[in-house]
């Protein structure tokens, strides 16, 4: 077969993770609407993330923000974005580069991507001053740990909620959603 120098499957990633962008970027100009609301998980040693180093020692690996009843300050930029949760009732400041989100689930809808974040593909997508970051390829956990948030709520403020999680399944242990995987996308050696 022939080499693919193009990088289709990097490309579809890409692609794939604007629309992350682009729902976000709507999310910040009219709130969430309906029952839509967001789980979203992502590489936490990621080149370019920002979390406290308290969250960090927590989630070393990898967490799922989940965005329903609480948030605020929500900023989308062209590489990724940044949100307020609450932790533990800490109010803390996130900044999540797209290239580090490993999965994006709505389940009002039963939409669902998953990335693979790997040191090769983070270091295509990464600007030159992430260099050296390590991201580790997880296996998903199926355990839900709900954190509590008790932000008190003021007009700006919109809905969040922050759990971790990896995937979404049904008491039976199967998945609720169908799942666009890359791996299709992928040329088979």
């Amino acid at each position: 077969m022939t080499e693919d120098i193009l990088r289709y499957d990097i490309l579809v990633q890409n692609a794939l993770r604007g629309v992350i962008r682009k729902v976000l970027s709507e999310i910040d100009k009219t709130g969430l609407p309906g029952n839509h609301h967001f789980f979203i998980t992502f590489m936490t040693q990621a080149p370019g993330v920002k979390v406290s180093n308290r969250v960090k020692e927590q989630y070393p690996e990898q967490m799922t923000i989940v965005l329903q009843h609480q948030f605020w300050e929500l900023e989308v930029n062209e590489t990724g974005f940044g949100i307020g949760l609450s932790f533990s009732e800490i109010p803390e400041k996130l900044y999540i580069p797209y290239s580090a989100i490993r999965g994006f689930y709505d389940p009002s809808v039963n939409f669902e991507l998953e990335f693979d974040v790997d040191e090769n593909d983070a270091a295509e997508t990464q600007p030159d001053n992430a260099e050296g970051a390590n991201l580790a390829v997880v296996k998903p956990a199926t355990d839900i740990t709900e954190i509590s948030s008790t932000e008190p709520k003021t007009k700006e403020q919109k809905s969040a909620s922050v759990q971790t999680e990896t995937t979404a399944e049904s008491e039976g242990g199967e998945p609720t959603a169908d799942v666009v995987s890359l791996d299709a996308f992928r040329k088979k050696k």
